[in-house]
């Protein structure tokens, strides 16, 4: 099926439903079809073999995802915040496409030979063309492409990830129930459009009927004052954004009508997520984990599984509340060993991962899944004796010292813990002897001041001596992308740059 069933669904089903933007003049399920339908015939008229959105979030957006369904072209969110080389080359794949930017960044797709339109001209042109003519529909097969994104590119050179309308639409059937939300739910997302969560937050809380806010751009205080002021009652946010809502000194924190907050992207520091919530002890708290390449979550910890593992006694239970959860219904996960062979519950390795909603598939490059239709994640990870599936980091970040594998994850885990480390992230740095040395970058908490050698006593004492960090590096913040990745690439350029104290 194509992404524009789900859209059709919801204009037939609550067509005169706020389905995206404020309460008080967003765009109903009906007006939203027809603005989507409008686009796709300019988007026909103009030749262009795909859409390319730069801009930030907004109603361009969806109508941007569901006028290349109904034109029958990939949607190509890009990330504004690109360099103007690195954009440069990401357009230059895209030499006839209908072009959505920001006038700051109509000169990158003049540079790239296509014609530019901010997105308030988009919407406007689209509702002219809504309001004339008979509409053609050539939307595209199940089997093409609905939406192309780059991966975040934090260990090497994005990749184009293709994404199929039945990945999409069999994500969204195998996790939402139609018309499930209540008239007066909203949901708040603060991803940007470039992300697999804006487009998956997009399509699934369209097709529950739930209202869908947009926040441009992050800050805490900007965040709350949203969520009271649309009455959200859901809302998805990355780590990096709860630690700062949540370390804010002089804010109000009172949310009384958010009902569930989403989690994911990238690690949560335990200390965090359990102060979030004893805060709020009111809203369900939800771990998804999910990849560009799966078309979002593949496993999920839920709310009743956060409350249990605050409260139990249970070092096991409560080192639950770390864990990715279970897997969705409609996948299936596997821990293999480097020879592919499935290990057993406890044992680290890769994960893979295997269902409808998993295209693993990338531009110029193919599709790497197996012969059982199994995509390698390049995740580490185990799962424990009950199936909760915990991911220890990238398989690319792995530090080999000497003969021996190091997980990041494991050192990062222990230095969260310490009460002054805000955020903390692990290397593996080139070195004559060992082939590669451990470092670590810690960031203090408010107000704090670190002690380098205390904090590698403190490692030492939960960990054996070769996973202690030969340095430890204080700095303000990591360096991350938009949507919470530490960009561990500039984390080791930073540290070689640094003169090394021998170990200790």
């Amino acid at each position: 099926m194509n992404v524009t069933i789900l859209l059709d669904m919801a204009a037939d089903g609550f067509g005169d439903r706020i389905v995206a933007g404020s309460r008080d003049g967003g765009l109903t399920a009906s007006r939203l079809r027809a603005l989507a339908t409008g686009a796709a015939r300019r988007i026909r008229e103009s030749g262009a073999e795909a859409v390319v959105h730069l801009a930030a979030n907004g109603p361009a957006f969806p109508v941007a995802m569901f006028a290349a369904a109904f034109a029958g072209v990939p949607l190509v969110p890009v990330n504004y915040r690109l360099g103007d080389e690195q954009l440069g080359r990401l357009l230059a794949g895209h030499p006839n496409a209908f072009g959505i930017a920001e006038e700051d960044r109509h000169d990158a797709l003049k540079g790239a030979g296509l014609p530019a339109r901010t997105p308030e001209e988009f919407v406007r042109d689209a509702g002219e063309a809504a309001d004339h003519g008979e509409e053609e529909d050539v939307r595209s097969e199940p089997d093409a492409t609905a939406v192309l994104i780059y991966t975040s590119g934090t260990t090497s050179e994005p990749k184009g990830v293709l994404l199929r309308h039945h990945n999409l639409v069999s994500y969204v059937l195998g996790t939402v129930e139609f018309a499930s939300a209540g008239e007066d739910e909203a949901a708040l997302m603060s991803v940007p459009p470039y992300h697999i969560a804006a487009v998956s937050n997009v399509l699934t809380n369209l097709y529950a009927g739930r209202r869908c806010v947009t926040l441009p751009s992050f800050t805490p205080h900007a965040w709350l004052e949203l969520v009271r002021k649309e009455g959200v009652t859901n809302a998805m946010v990355v780590p990096t954004m709860l630690a700062r809502i949540m370390d804010a000194p002089d804010l109000d924190r009172s949310v009384p009508g958010l009902r569930s907050l989403a989690y994911g992207g990238a690690r949560m520091p335990p200390r965090v997520i359990e102060r979030a919530l004893r805060e709020w002890p009111h809203v369900d708290f939800v771990n998804a984990y999910g990849l560009t390449e799966t078309s979002s979550t593949i496993a999920v910890l839920g709310p009743d599984d956060h409350r249990a593992a605050l409260a139990s006694g249970d070092p096991r239970v409560r080192a639950r509340i770390g864990s990715a959860g279970r897997p969705v219904p409609a996948v299936e996960l596997e821990i293999r060993d480097e020879g592919g062979r499935p290990l057993p519950p406890g044992e680290r390795g890769r994960i893979w991962v295997r269902g409808e909603q998993v295209a693993g598939e990338y531009a110029g490059h193919g599709s790497p899944v197996d012969e059982r239709g199994f995509l390698d994640t390049r995740d580490q990870g185990r799962l424990d004796d009950e199936g909760y599936l915990f991911v220890e980091g990238r398989v690319d970040d792995t530090i080999i010292r000497g003969a021996e594998n190091i997980a990041p994850a494991e050192i990062e885990d222990v230095l969260l813990r310490h009460p002054g480390v805000a955020d903390a992230a692990v290397v593996g740095v080139p070195d004559e002897e060992w082939g590669q040395r451990v470092e670590a970058v810690v960031v203090p908490a408010s107000g704090g001041d670190l002690d380098p050698e205390e904090l590698r006593g403190y490692v030492r004492e939960r960990l054996r001596g070769s996973k202690t960090p030969d340095r430890i590096a204080c700095w303000p913040e990591l360096p991350r992308t938009a949507t919470g990745k530490v960009v561990k690439r500039d984390i080791v350029t930073g540290l070689t740059s640094a003169p090394v104290v021998p170990r200790g």
